[in-house]
């Protein structure tokens, strides 16, 4: 057994929902482990030490670090580490824990996870799964010749030479971090791709009166579910969707929050676009028991990545056994990844025409829609659940 210690950026209750890092937290907790996670509380009130789930949890109090402007969330960020040592200090944590691990976003909690790793003996293991501050260069939100980036720079540095071992999301993450990063042990680096629980299917799914509140009834429904901001590029969507309007059974069914939901909102009301549907956060039953029923699962990113990204959303649809379609940038491998397990069909974002030609595709053949669908899903079942992810971090750091 190890005592390890999370500390969390997003990390939600898991009595209301769950994400990424709560599956594999409860994965170290099912396995014996005496875990503690150091987490942001959504409100003044929910602050202090409790057990979720069987979990202890430090819920602190932190400035809004999302939906938020770069600069508000910049200081909101660069806050978080006094924020959190304080925290431990509080609530008298006896630093002798034998594994710190830390996400990102954000790269800022680098000098409390060093000072719990150098109190406790313990080893550090990041979980790549943002590579900042480049992203924000790459979406005009940071000046690569800025003191802000510079700021930024040092402490991604810093951060991977404390880690005792990263863990990269795919090849291409690995190959980058490796180029740009010379002076880097590359020993330390290795594949941890992402991972999420394979849904269940046992309750009744309620179908029509699903599709039928939701307005989805009878259509071929292209679904996205998850963050709208800057990185998805959802005008590529819409434009997608506007060049679709000549196939009237086609929705895009778009649930989600974010930065740039407002703007698409306008852009969806502009275009007068009658075959998208937007929602903003749906119950998490109802969105699983939708995305039974979807015909097709939305992968969207930004051209302008110059890092390469995988998209955490794609679990959900393979779990579910949709076929994938992808508007993605050419620096992720993520439309190799997906070619090579044949779970869907990819276009270079920006070039709308492809796209529409590998939806149609898509719409015109129902056999390939379930066969890709079903080796999604086994590509994850055998690769992409929070065990596997649990036993390679539990190899990386013996």
């Amino acid at each position: 057994m190890k005592k390890i210690v999370f500390l969390a950026l997003g990390f939600p209750d898991v009595a209301k929902y769950t994400n990424l890092y709560t599956d594999l937290i409860h994965e170290f907790h099912h396995n014996g482990h005496d875990v503690l996670v150091v987490a942001p509380a959504e409100n003044a009130k929910d602050t202090g030490l409790r057990l979720e789930g069987g979990v202890k949890v430090i819920r602190v109090a932190t400035l809004p670090l999302f939906n938020v402007g770069i600069i508000k969330k910049g200081i909101a960020n660069i806050l978080l580490s006094s924020q959190y040592k304080k925290a431990l200090k509080q609530h008298h944590i006896t630093l002798d824990f034998d594994l710190v691990l830390m996400p990102t976003p954000p790269i800022t909690l680098t000098k409390t996870a060093h000072w719990i790793k150098k109190k406790s003996g313990a080893k550090l293991y990041l979980i790549l799964r943002d590579i900042f501050p480049q992203n924000a260069v790459d979406l005009k939100m940071l000046n690569s010749k800025g003191l802000i980036h510079a700021y930024f720079r040092k402490k991604e540095i810093e951060l991977y030479n404390v880690a005792d071992s990263i863990g990269c999301m795919s090849p291409a993450n690995v190959n980058y971090i490796k180029k740009h990063n010379p002076g880097l042990n590359p020993a330390k680096l290795h594949l941890l791709p992402n991972w999420e629980n394979l849904p269940n299917y046992s309750e009744e799914s309620n179908a029509d009166e699903l599709t039928t509140k939701y307005g989805i009834k009878d259509k071929f429904v292209v679904i996205f579910g998850g963050n709208i901001g800057k990185p998805q590029k959802m005008e590529n969507i819409i434009d997608l969707a506007k060049s679709c309007l000549d196939y009237p059974t086609i929705v895009f069914f778009i649930i989600g929050t974010g930065t740039e939901k407002q703007m698409l909102i306008d852009l969806v009301k502009n275009e007068n676009l009658t075959n998208v549907i937007l929602e903003d956060k749906i119950p998490k039953t109802d969105y699983n028991k939708l995305l039974l029923h979807a015909d097709v699962g939305l992968i969207s990113l930004s051209e302008d990545f110059t890092i390469p990204n995988f998209p955490s959303k794609v679990l959900s649809y393979f779990g579910n056994k949709k076929p994938v379609l992808a508007s993605v940038d050419l620096n992720t491998d993520f439309g190799t990844i997906l070619e090579e397990t044949n779970s869907g069909l990819w276009a270079e974002a920006g070039k709308t025409q492809l796209l529409k030609e590998k939806l149609v595709q898509l719409y015109n053949n129902p056999d390939l829609r379930s066969k890709m669908g079903e080796n999604g899903y086994q590509y994850m079942k055998e690769n992409l659940q929070p065990n596997h992810a649990y036993a390679t971090i539990i190899a990386e750091t013996k």
